[in-house]
C-alpha cells in the first residue's frame, strides 16, 4: 500500500479535502481517503500541491502527431484544413514514430484516457499496447454527397473493424462535421452506434459554418470550390449548423461537440433540450492556434453544461497536455473556479467516454490514476504548473 497525501486532495465527487491521504494498492486501487490526522506521518508519502485524478482527453488526433510545427497558426479553419491535407502524406515511420511519442507525452502529463479521432488504422498498434485507455473514434465524411455516402460508409467501416477493442479501449463510428457530412451518410451513422454509446462531432469551430448554413455564404463556398467539389444541391436550411447535425443524429448516444467556438447560449440549450447527454468538448489551445479566438465558456456556466476538455492534434497545438489547457482557460477566463475546471477535466469526461465507473474522481474502488499538481498562491495556476504523475 501507498499513503499519499499534498496540501488539498481534489476527490472531484466530493469537496476538497486539505491536507488530505489517498491509500491505494499495488495495483493503484484506491481502498481508502482521509485526512493526516488519521494516519501515523512516518508512512505518508508527502507532496507540496493538489493531488488530482488522471485527466480525460475527450478530443485528439493522435494519428496527425507527425503534423507538430507544420501548420501556420491564426489562418482560420479552412486554410488549416486545406493545409492539414497537404501535408498529412508522409512515410509510415515517422508516423509511427510520432504516434508513440504522442502516447507517452500523454501518458506523462497524466492523461488516463483519450477520445481519439481516427480516419486511419495508423494508431492501431499502439493503442493495443498502451497505458491509456482509448475511445476511437472513426470518423467519416463525404463533403455534402448524398450519392457518396454508402462507398464512403463502406470505406471507413474497414477501418473501424481494425481499431483496438476490448481491454479497457471502445469505438464508435461518427461524423466528423455538418458541413462535411451527408443527409444520407448521417443517418447510416445514427443507425450504426447502439444508444448509450458515444459518439463526436466537430462543432460551430468558425462563423462561416454557421454562415454557409444559414445562407450558404462565406469561406465554405470557396473551400469546396478549391477541391472541385460541387454544391449546387446544397440548400441552406436559414438555421445554425448545430441544427442540421441534431436534425439526423441519435439522441440516444451520448455526444461530445467539439470546439463550439461560436456556440451560443441559445444552441446550448437546444442541444440540452434534444439529447440530455450532450458534452461540449473545448479544446481551446487549439482554438487559439487556429481560429485566434475561445469560446464563452459564461455560456456553459449558465447552462449547467457538462464540458470536457481536449487537446485536439499537435497539427493545432503546441504539446498534448490537459494542464496546457486549464491554465489557457484560466488566463482568458478567470472567473471560472479551480474545482470547476478540474471536474471538466475528469469526471465529465470520464462520464463522457463511458469510463466513470473507474476513471475520474477518487473514491474508494475506482483506479483513477493520480496526478501532483504544483500550484500557485490561493491555488491558482503558475506559468510553472505542471503535472506530476504519482499513480
Amino acid at each position: 500500500m501507498r499513503k499519499i497525501t499534498a496540501d488539498y486532495i481534489f476527490p472531484i465527487s466530493q469537496a476538497p479535502i486539505k491536507n488530505g491521504v489517498v491509500v491505494v494498492d499495488e495495483n493503484g486501487v484506491i481502498i481508502q481517503i482521509g485526512e493526516r490526522q488519521d494516519f501515523n506521518k512516518s508512512e505518508l508519502e508527502n507532496h507540496k500541491g493538489i493531488i488530482t485524478p488522471g485527466f480525460i482527453n475527450t478530443h485528439c488526433h493522435l494519428e496527425l502527431s507527425h503534423m507538430k510545427g507544420k501548420v501556420n497558426t491564426g489562418t482560420s479553419l479552412i486554410p488549416f484544413i486545406s493545409n492539414v491535407v497537404k501535408f498529412r502524406a508522409v512515410s509510415q515511420k515517422v508516423i509511427d514514430k510520432a504516434i508513440e511519442s504522442g502516447d507517452r507525452e500523454m501518458f506523462k502529463e497524466g492523461i488516463v484516457a483519450v477520445g481519439d479521432i481516427s480516419n486511419q488504422t495508423d494508431t492501431v498498434p499502439q493503442k493495443q499496447k498502451s497505458e491509456i485507455k482509448y475511445y476511437t473514434f472513426v470518423e467519416m465524411f463525404d463533403f455534402l454527397q448524398n450519392d457518396w455516402a454508402e462507398d464512403t460508409y463502406k470505406q471507413y467501416k474497414a477501418v473501424y473493424d481494425v481499431q483496438a477493442d476490448g481491454n479497457g479501449n471502445k469505438k464508435s463510428m461518427v461524423p466528423h462535421a455538418p458541413y462535411s457530412v451527408s443527409k444520407n451518410l448521417f443517418k447510416k451513422l445514427a443507425a450504426a452506434n447502439a444508444n448509450g454509446s458515444t459518439v463526436s462531432l466537430h462543432n460551430q469551430e468558425t462563423p462561416d459554418e454557421n454562415l454557409f448554413f444559414q445562407k450558404k455564404k462565406g469561406a465554405f463556398l470557396d473551400f469546396y470550390k478549391n477541391f472541385d467539389i460541387n454544391i449546387d444541391t446544397f440548400q441552406p436550411t436559414g438555421k445554425n449548423s448545430i441544427d442540421y447535425a441534431m436534425e439526423y443524429m441519435n439522441p440516444n448516444c451520448k455526444t461530445i461537440l467539439v470546439h463550439n467556438t461560436i456556440t451560443t447560449k441559445a444552441d446550448i440549450e437546444k442541444a440540452h433540450a434534444w439529447n440530455k447527454q450532450c458534452y461540449w468538448a473545448t479544446c481551446p489551445n487549439a482554438n487559439l492556434y487556429i481560429e485566434n479566438r475561445l469560446p464563452n465558456y459564461q455560456y456553459f456556466l449558465d447552462t449547467n453544461a457538462k464540458v470536457t476538455i481536449g487537446t485536439d492534434s499537435l497539427t493545432s497545438n503546441w504539446q498534448l497536455s490537459i494542464v496546457e489547457e486549464m491554465k489557457t482557460i484560466a488566463k482568458y477566463q478567470s472567473y471560472i473556479p479551480l474545482e470547476t475546471l478540474l471536474k471538466w477535466a475528469t469526471l465529465n469526461g470520464a462520464e463522457a467516454l463511458g469510463y466513470e465507473a473507474e476513471l475520474g474522481s477518487l473514491e474508494v474502488g475506482k483506479k483513477p490514476g493520480l496526478v501532483l499538481l504544483n500550484m500557485g498562491r490561493n491555488l491558482t495556476f503558475k506559468t510553472s504548473t505542471k503535472a506530476k504523475r504519482l499513480v
